[in-house]
């Protein structure tokens, strides 16, 4: 033990699994795959369910965000299973860096583990800032293409699964279809294929046509995007289902992209060049990355209007550009103003009816989020937003219930739009 922080040490590569919290499923399982090919041991958690959330309430103070509360209940919980032999376990989470209570999960993950008489189990960090570092885990060149690969190729299959799923006419296609390129790509990025532009140029064809190759029926859906902090965003743990809970209510949803989020964080980094100064390799670095990043993007954008008749995402300067007219872009806590600019994205794409989640414990979020509500109807009359608080007392069924009135008010502004067309 070094000032009280448990090392993963390179002897422990060999034999202990690493466990990994859920959050956003494909693009997760293609990072899982790519520390698999790396000699690491990793799992990624499923355990859902209220002892996910009695453990982070054992565990982590109440004061303490909702997404941190349940990360490290579903761990701990994980750890408790018996499922796991606790003394060839470790632990891997995330570290902004940042503002963000993220950079501190890492030590409230540590003194939950003490608390629970779990303080032998190491916790690795994950980050590109150079925090924490442990001896047997390590981020090479090859690890970081290859991540961000999956990121790339993720949003691409999320967004086209979103799109048929609720049209397909044989039920479970599009997931199943999911589901083989996920293997399919991490066996390529195995190979060390599959990240070369050509390749990725070649892949993004690939998969876009074979989405549109799948059988659909026509008819019409309320169209509702997610935005909102990124773990309850994406995570079914953290959202209680709500992907799968609008499906039942035969919707087609849309959720903002982790590569927006990605240039936001890049984006911000230039940002911060301009309004408080900083190193000239700072900016030179931040503006490489970020050319890089929009030249995926615009890859991917180009893939699904070329190859399909899908619709094509907005790109992160037109986002950016929505962003600006409301909220400035020194605000970048909480999600900050990428936040704002996700509903006026999804405002212009179509996706008018918007819910907003919201977790206990962030007040920036909620000031860039909810905040901004009234100024984007006042742009767009059409909006039809509502914010969705997540905490540990809020109960399923409220949250589902005030989406059901805003999914009626969708409803009803369909109807309206029906009959002014057909007149």
């Amino acid at each position: 033990m070094t000032d009280n922080k448990v090392l993963f040490t390179k002897d422990m590569q060999k034999d202990y699994t690493i466990l990994i919290p859920m959050m956003a499923p494909i693009h997760f399982q293609l990072l899982r795959n790519v520390l698999v090919h790396s000699r690491y041991n990793v799992e990624l958690l499923e355990n859902t369910g209220a002892s996910v959330v009695e453990q982070g309430l054992k565990y982590v103070h109440n004061d303490t965000c909702y997404p941190a509360l349940l990360v490290i209940g579903q761990m701990i919980d994980a750890l408790k299973s018996g499922k796991y032999d606790v003394h060839k376990t470790a632990l891997i989470i995330t570290q902004t860096g940042g503002g963000c209570r993220a950079s501190n999960y890492i030590y409230l993950l540590r003194k939950a583990l003490k608390k629970a008489d779990l303080g032998f189990v190491p916790v690795i960090s994950l980050n590109l800032s150079g925090l924490d570092s442990q001896p047997g885990f390590k981020l090479s060149l090859s690890m970081l293409q290859k991540m961000l690969g999956a990121l790339v190729y993720g949003d691409l299959l999320m967004d086209l699964s979103n799109q048929v799923r609720p049209y397909e006419v044989n039920h479970g296609t599009a997931d199943q279809l999911c589901q083989h390129w996920i293997d399919d790509l991490s066996k390529q990025f195995d190979r060390r294929q599959g990240l070369s532009i050509g390749d990725m140029k070649r892949n993004m064809r690939d998969i876009v046509m074979s989405y549109a190759a799948i059988e659909r029926e026509k008819k019409e859906l309320v169209k509702v995007g997610i935005v909102g902090e990124i773990y309850i965003k994406y995570s079914p743990l953290g959202n209680n289902n709500l992907e799968k809970f609008l499906a039942e209510q035969e919707c087609e949803v849309k959720l903002p992209g982790m590569m927006g989020f990605m240039l936001y964080c890049v984006y911000n980094g230039i940002e911060d060049v301009k309004l408080y100064g900083g190193g000239w390799a700072k900016k030179q670095l931040m503006g490489f990355v970020y050319s890089l990043v929009l030249k995926l993007e615009k890859m991917t954008i180009d893939a699904i209007r070329t190859y399909s008749d899908f619709e094509v995402p907005g790109s992160f300067p037109e986002m950016k550009e929505g962003a600006e007219k409301i909220i400035g872009l020194g605000a970048k806590m909480g999600e900050g103003w990428l936040l704002t600019g996700e509903m006026v994205e999804l405002s212009k794409s179509g996706f008018k009816n918007i819910i907003c989640t919201q977790p206990f414990g962030c007040l920036p979020n909620h000031i860039v989020g909810k905040g901004m509500i009234r100024k984007i109807r006042e742009q767009d009359p059409e909006c039809n937003i509502v914010a969705i608080d997540y905490d540990p007392s809020a109960t399923q069924v409220n949250q589902e219930n005030r989406i059901k009135l805003m999914l009626s008010i969708a409803r009803e502004n369909m109807k309206k739009a029906a009959g002014e067309s057909a007149a």
